[in-house]
């Protein structure tokens, strides 16, 4: 049997939804910057090099072409894994399951929210 969802006020649902949805744009915006959506994976984003035309001559210009390709590399999997959190968040509020705790079934606390919209634990399971 599925434990019952948490209920939340429907305007605080969407004042979530909207803070999710605005800061889903961002990331993806910054996700851009640094990567691409995997042609083989729609659901994964691959780095990509800063710049493509490198003349692998010049082993400075080699070696800041790698060091750039790393550096995005860090970066999109930071912002990927906010992307999926923000995904998760949103699906959870279309199911009806927004604003549990994962762990405990209890409501998330608003503050929590507040501070992270996309937060899958109250402030007691965090961690």
């Amino acid at each position: 049997m599925k434990p019952e969802a948490i209920k939340i006020e429907k305007d605080l649902i969407e004042k979530f939804r909207g803070k999710l949805t605005e800061e889903l744009a961002k990331v993806e915006e910054e996700l851009k910057t640094v990567g691409r959506i995997n042609p083989d994976n729609p659901a994964d984003w691959e780095p990509v090099p800063e710049k493509t035309e490198v003349l692998a001559s010049d082993r400075d210009e080699v070696a800041d072409s790698i060091e750039a390709f790393e550096d995005n590399a860090a970066i999109l999997k930071q912002l990927e894994i906010r992307y999926n959190e923000i995904k998760t968040a949103l699906a959870k509020i279309e199911k009806g399951e927004y604003g549990a705790c994962e762990t405990c079934r209890e409501q998330i606390e608003e503050a929590r929210l507040e501070a992270n919209p996309a937060a899958r634990t109250c402030i007691k399971h965090k961690n």
